[in-house]
């Protein structure tokens, strides 16, 4: 396979639709830096959270930061959700928004928010992938395209949507892939893995955690990411399960269920 251009990112949605996510031995290569990072991150947190020495102790926020935007465009985008997702993961969809805008709000990022809201509520409506050697995001990005269409939202906006949908849970993503697309790769990682959780303040996990109940979404999505993984060798959920031990990660984040 070719390599991605510098204005084709691995993980974005250009690189996924055209490699069907599957990266390559430079690909693996080249994440194997921000993986690591990211996984020393997590040990770091668990172990600030574990000596209340984390810095979300020492942070304030006001939830209504977190509040979904008020907009038929993302009311439609939840129901739409609704249809094609567990409680469980409609669950993550919401609280990867929230965690998303609090980080936003903590490091002064502006995105736009009913954009963020329209990828959350979309983001694993592929998962497992339904085509083999093709990744989950390639479909779950196609589907927020056509909702999106379907709502007179902008071509460009669309692919704002379908690349954080196809980003989101690369390794390193950063704001220069777009702050919607590092915001809810962000907001995935603090649900799924527990990256930057300790960041969050204390009252704001509680708050979400509580409006957004879990109801055993660890043990849901860590059986979907192993079908994904065995579905798409070398694919990206291959890589996290296979060199980031995805299984104990997601067990051991700071959340029940």
């Amino acid at each position: 396979m070719s390599q991605p251009s510098p204005s084709e990112p691995i993980g974005s949605i250009g690189w996924t639709e055209r490699t069907g996510g599957v990266l390559t031995t430079r690909e693996r290569i080249s994440l194997a830096r921000p993986l690591l990072r990211s996984e020393l991150q997590i040990v770091y947190g668990m172990v600030a959270m574990a000596l209340r020495l984390h810095s979300g102790r020492r942070r304030d926020l006001d939830p209504a930061v977190l509040r979904p935007p008020d907009s038929l465009l993302a009311k439609d985008a939840e129901s739409a959700a609704r249809d094609g997702l567990s409680p469980a993961l409609l669950n993550h969809s919401r609280r990867a928004y929230a965690w998303g805008a609090a980080l936003a709000a903590l490091d002064g990022i502006t995105f736009d928010r009913e954009l963020l809201y329209v990828a959350a509520m979309f983001h694993d409506t592929g998962l497992p992938s339904p085509v083999p050697q093709v990744d989950f995001t390639v479909h779950s990005a196609g589907l927020a395209r056509a909702f999106a269409d379907d709502h007179g939202v902008l071509a460009s906006d669309r692919e704002v949507i379908a690349n954080a949908i196809a980003m989101h849970y690369t390794p390193g993503v950063g704001l220069d892939s777009g702050p919607e697309a590092f915001l809810l790769s962000a907001g995935a990682g603090v649900d799924v893995f527990g990256l930057r959780s300790d960041h969050v303040p204390d009252a704001i996990r509680r708050h979400v955690v509580a409006q957004y109940p879990r109801s055993g979404f660890k043990r849901e999505f860590a059986r979907l990411f192993r079908a994904e993984a065995k579905q798409v060798p070398h694919g990206r959920a291959w890589y996290l399960h296979r060199f980031a031990a995805s299984d104990a990660t997601i067990r051991l984040a700071p959340f029940r269920g």
